[in-house]
């Protein structure tokens, strides 16, 4: 099929590369904020795996064409948008191009984060002679190429059959193993994505105000995590305490689903507590580094391992560390931080600074001269430290686990204090 694809986000190179892969004619025109040049250079295009290597092998075999304007695109069979939520604008400028008056019979897929109902809208600008879906983004960011290629679900909002028929044909290469559509109208498409993302918060916000309790009254979180987990009704699913999430998707797809019930006249006071508790819970560690030095936070250094919102990325968009940061720099104290892939994007976002320094190779150098070592990303990395190498770099001997990887028990009885999100141990106890 013929194939024009709008837009420069993670989804929308994800597209490109995965449609000319299995054979399809794909135009890219991206968006004007971030044209080729610029793309070539963005982390979070070269650190996604197997992505830039697809990219390179379809434009070298031409089954994939970058276009700088509509008017450069053949009669498309398909027109796919992968634009992010304010790029909206963007999509109907495309789809009121003179190259869709001259034809009948395109299929809009919008794999677009929009309102509910943006699908419908941008339909009606084509008219009726072609037709629409909603195909909601799904990736994984860190693992985007099998998300897409190997799909475990594609939520595929139809209200014609014709649509389907084209977007089923579209994703044949796709859809080998067993059948990952769930086909659905397609207003209910969109808002079952916002709707999932919103469940999944809630479990974490959930989960975390439990880990809150279990600090004051004493008990191990993980217990009790265990034993929820085994509830057949509930499971372990995103349920684990943290120090808050992040991300580009899942962050704006909650704000998405508070707008859309906000205009619905439905405002949410679950879904504010979800967001609420979701950027407290970033201020926790800072929380427990004042506890434990009764405030004197002054002139200490810490060390920080992650800064990436998850592990596999380079973004931090939304993460928590940027909360942390500002936090510590207000109280003057300086920062060495280790990450293995989001360092630029950190310092682009937060400028050269006095108090804080950076390392990308050995996480140890972060520690050297520091206080307390702060875990925020849980990169694979950092899951089994030399303890007894920390022990003697970090002159409060005091780790902070953001993400609770670490063993408690066995942290302290390496000489060190323990403090996780519901957890602690202190090397007397052992």
């Amino acid at each position: 099929m013929r194939v024009l694809l709008h837009g420069s986000e993670l989804s929308a190179a994800t597209a490109a590369a995965a449609l000319a892969w299995v054979g399809h004619q794909v135009e890219w025109l991206l968006h004007e904020s971030a044209p080729w040049p610029q793309l070539l250079k963005a982390d979070w295009l070269r650190s996604e795996p197997e992505l830039m290597t697809h990219i390179e092998q379809a434009l070298a075999s031409g089954t994939l064409r970058i276009i700088e304007a509509p008017e450069q695109a053949d009669s498309p069979d398909v027109v796919w948008l992968a634009l992010s939520p304010d790029q909206r604008q963007a999509a109907k400028a495309l789809l009121e191009a003179p190259i869709f008056e001259h034809h009948s019979g395109a299929v809009l897929i919008n794999n677009s984060t929009f309102p509910v109902g943006e699908t419908e809208q941008l339909h009606a600008l084509m008219g009726p002679q072609h037709s629409s879906v909603a195909l909601p983004d799904t990736l994984e960011e860190g693992r985007a190429w099998l998300s897409f290629t190997r799909p475990s679900r594609w939520l595929l909002g139809c209200d014609d059959a014709t649509g389907e028929q084209v977007a089923r044909e579209l994703l044949r290469a796709f859809n080998r193993r067993n059948d990952v559509f769930q086909r659905m109208p397609c207003r209910a498409a969109e808002l079952t994505k916002l709707a999932i993302n919103g469940m999944l918060a809630t479990r974490i916000s959930y989960m975390n105000e439990i880990a809150g309790l279990a600090d004051t009254l004493g008990v191990d979180v993980e217990h009790v995590r265990q034993g929820m987990g085994a509830d057949t009704r509930i499971g372990y699913e995103y349920l684990y305490p943290g120090c808050g999430f992040g991300g580009p998707n899942f962050s704006r797809d909650l704000m998405r689903l508070a707008d859309v019930q906000s205009a619905s006249g439905r405002n949410s006071a679950l879904l504010e507590q979800v967001m609420d508790i979701n950027e407290q819970k970033k201020e926790t560690l800072f929380r427990k580094l004042w506890t434990f030095f009764e405030g004197d936070l002054a002139g200490k250094t810490i060390a920080i391992w992650g800064a990436a919102f998850k592990p596999g990325t380079t973004r931090i968009d939304h993460a928590p560390v940027l909360t942390l940061l500002a936090a510590l720099w207000a109280q003057g104290v300086k920062v060495k931080l280790h990450d293995p892939a989001a360092t630029p994007a950190l310092l682009n976002a937060v400028g050269d600074r006095n108090d804080l320094t950076t390392f990308t190779s050995d996480p140890y150098l972060a520690c050297e001269g520091a206080d307390a070592l702060m875990l925020v990303t849980e990169w694979k990395s950092y899951w089994n430290p030399d303890w007894h190498r920390l022990a003697s770099l970090l002159s409060a001997k005091l780790v902070l686990d953001g993400r609770n990887i670490y063993d408690p028990a066995f942290v302290a009885s390496c000489g060190l204090r323990y403090r996780g999100i519901g957890r602690r141990a202190d090397p007397t106890t052992y």
